[in-house]
């Protein structure tokens, strides 16, 4: 009975949800690093919205960031105490998001201008990862609103900087002593259409930068020059497919099951048609399985990066900007991924299924320490995309599960 009063409750607050996730999607919190000023203006915000809905206890945790005008990154942590205090359920979400990317790709609405259609949320970090935000908000709110006390303490972080490798997030929080090894963490930053999928593992990760150097000239006398651009493609696609056919072990408890290589990000060279660059840069976001050893891939890449200085006289420097090496998996009998599977069966009537990801998240930092995590959440992975959306029905079915792991 008080199960069924709950989830009417999360229904009955549909429409505040709805309203709450798109004054959110208005508030950018883009990282310094793709000239953003971070988190602070939607922290606040977010503060309000908390403290309207009566948590026993906000805290927050600045790391100190000069390279945003606040000089802090934010981190807020809500309390809504439990029977067992002894017992924390973490469900923990970020605040950042990515850049909107090329803006003449959203043909639904710009990016910071949520509009709803067709029963989607549609805006930059509808679902990444606001949905999972306002809906472990809502939950709480639900339990609050029908005096329900929860079985154990629901803590719920909200994070910065998770999108550039979590240093002023969670990894900030960490070193704060806030988590023990009994806690329950789940961490809703991934899952799939129908949420039965349970994230107990993720990738390593390898971010490249790299910088290839010839010599500028005229566009109408190039053998006065060196073209760095027509080397740094080169390169960059020689690596792809070297690493790719080399490093080719799939492992079908991942999805994808193989390792991904690929390049992205392009910086810009040259202001002008008729100048050949003299330097050119571009970007490797590299996902590995955990049978692989990052420093042997770390190797091939100079290697052939040597080759090619000899073949063509240019000069290319890689840069490492993130480097993660996947931490041992969730146990798949731990307690949080037990609680998880059954709330899900109950609630949706499915038999979910776990394994890992290519995505990186706020779990393996959990997972280094020795404590278990999960990702779970139920999305159509619309994440880093033009028109990125969230369903409203999964906003609000997603809180009926966070509702029920705190009184299960």
């Amino acid at each position: 009975m008080q199960s069924a009063k709950i989830l009417s409750e999360i229904e009955n607050e549909k429409n505040e949800m709805v309203e709450t996730l798109m004054e959110l999607i208005r508030i950018p919190a883009i990282a310094p690093e793709n000239g953003g000023e971070g988190e602070l203006k939607k922290a606040e915000r977010l503060t309000q919205i908390l403290e309207n809905v009566g948590f026993d206890r906000i805290e927050r945790y600045d790391a100190e960031d000069d390279r945003v005008p606040s000089n802090k990154r934010p981190n807020i942590i809500a309390y809504y105490y439990g029977e067992n205090t002894a017992e924390n359920l973490w469900i923990i979400t970020h605040m950042d998001v990515v850049p909107p990317g090329e803006e003449s790709l959203w043909t639904v609405t710009k990016p910071f201008e949520p509009v709803v259609k067709e029963g989607k949320i549609y805006g930059r970090g509808s679902e990444d990862n606001g949905q999972s935000l306002v809906a472990s908000i809502f939950a709480v709110k639900a339990l609050k609103n029908l005096g329900v006390k929860p079985k154990r303490t629901v803590a719920l972080a909200f994070v910065a900087d998770e999108e550039q490798g979590s240093k002023y997030g969670i990894q900030h929080l960490i070193k704060q002593g806030l988590f023990k090894k009994n806690d329950l963490i789940l961490v809703p930053d991934g899952g799939n259409e129908d949420g039965s999928f349970i994230e107990i593992a993720e990738k390593s990760a390898l971010w490249l930068r790299i910088n290839t150097v010839g010599k500028q000239t005229h566009a109408s006398t190039p053998k006065k020059g060196l073209n760095a651009h027509r080397i740094g493609m080169e390169y960059a696609i020689a690596l792809d497919k070297f690493l790719h056919k080399k490093y080719s072990l799939k492992d079908e408890k991942f999805d994808p099951p193989e390792s991904t290589f690929e390049p992205t990000k392009k910086d810009r060279n040259v202001d002008a048609v008729n100048i050949i660059p003299g330097e050119d840069v571009i970007h490797f976001d590299c996902r590995i399985l955990p049978n692989y050893n990052l420093e042997e891939i770390l190797e091939d890449i100079h290697n052939l990066a040597e080759e090619f200085e000899r073949k063509t006289g240019a000069k290319i420097r890689i840069n490492v900007l993130s480097r993660s090496v996947a931490p041992k998996p969730t146990d798949p009998n731990s307690k949080i991924v037990l609680m998880l599977r059954k709330a899900i069966k109950v609630l949706r009537g499915i038999e979910p299924k776990v394994g890992g990801i290519g995505g990186g998240t706020c779990a393996a930092f959990f997972r280094r320490i020795n404590i278990p995590a999960v990702v779970w959440s139920t999305i159509d992975e619309t994440a880093h995309q033009p028109n990125e959306y969230s369903k409203i029905k999964n906003l609000v079915n997603d809180a009926k599960v966070f509702a029920s792991l705190a009184i299960s």
